[in-house]
């Protein structure tokens, strides 16, 4: 055999040749090594780009390992590389059926698809992180002020946090939105909204969050979670209106109402368009129609390994 695979937990790797960094065995450690490093990290950073590049690291890493595995114990007799892409495949066939079922399970849950936001008056309007509080900083330092503070409650008592900065002249409005993550950390994504006179609406965020919905044919969307530095996000958005010629318009609602009339009209679209059931059905056949379903799942993809949306404007 070619080599001798021990699991990390034993005395360590053993083979009767000469060491080689390229050799699969030692390739499949340093990415093991380093997907756990980056796990560890991301518990206090709760970055999405993070997320992406160890899920790379753990589909490579499983398809590897079981090559080598079943290559090892003479199992299967084919060569190594036809073996990692069959569990290559398997992965994604695994994490498919994964991500389907927890799709079927939201869609079934109570949990709001589009939460209505209420004023947040609990006094955690910013978490008190050295990282976070530089955001702040540097949006007043900008002459953005902060206009109100809301949260929405997505279920078990879990609320999303979300801070509304303006410009002096009302035209731009920026949506500091607080993730909570399982492990306690917070993770932090923002949406930069204009309107135009002609009732247009640009929106321009990093949010990770799939939605797969429809937007009206009025907005204009770009999702780019990749991009998580705040100014180059404004740039972009600012970027993007003077590309199309459009001139921004001061809002004229405030940021609660503004927020909870786009949640009732995501709904009432994405019913209109066979992406969600009418209401009156949602208690037997849930939220979402096969339709939405594949849409949802093809988001969840797009997000989790490719760091971009499904949807282009």
């Amino acid at each position: 055999m070619r080599g001798k695979f021990v699991l990390a937990c034993s005395a360590g790797f053993a083979s009767d040749r000469p060491f080689r960094l390229m050799e699969p065995t030692y390739f499949t450690l340093s990415a093991m090594v380093l997907s756990l490093v980056l796990m560890q990290i991301n518990r206090r950073m709760a970055s999405p780009i993070l997320s992406i590049l160890d899920r790379w690291l753990r589909w490579v890493v499983f398809s590897l390992v079981s090559a080598h595995l079943v290559r090892e114990f003479e199992l299967i007799d084919r060569p190594f590389w036809a073996l990692a892409l069959a569990f290559f495949l398997l992965w994604f066939l695994g994490e498919t059926l994964y991500n389907w079922m927890a799709i079927t399970a939201h869609s079934l849950s109570p949990v709001p698809l589009f939460p209505r936001y209420v004023v947040n008056t609990s006094g955690e309007e910013w978490p008190v992180q050295p990282r976070l509080l530089r955001i702040r900083e540097w949006l007043r330092a900008q002459g953005f002020k902060q206009t109100q503070a809301l949260r929405a409650e997505i279920g078990g008592g879990i609320f999303l946090r979300v801070s509304i900065y303006q410009d002096a002249a009302a035209t731009f409005r920026i949506q500091v939105t607080f993730i909570p993550q399982v492990n306690g950390a917070l993770s932090v994504c923002y949406a930069v909204t204009s309107v135009t006179a002609d009732d247009s609406r640009y929106l321009t965020d990093n949010l990770y969050i799939p939605f797969g919905g429809f937007y009206p044919e009025t907005w204009f969307v770009e999702r780019a979670p990749w991009r998580r530095s705040l100014p180059r996000l404004l740039a972009r958005h600012r970027a993007r209106l003077t590309a199309a010629g459009a001139v921004p318009v001061p809002f004229t609602t405030d940021p609660l109402a503004d927020l909870n009339t786009v949640q009732h009209e995501l709904d009432q679209l994405n019913t209109e368009l066979g992406f969600l059931y009418p209401h009156s059905d949602r208690d037997d056949l849930g939220k979402f129609t096969q339709e939405g379903r594949y849409r949802v799942w093809k988001e969840i993809w797009m997000l989790n390994y490719l760091g971009r949306s499904a949807r282009y404007e």
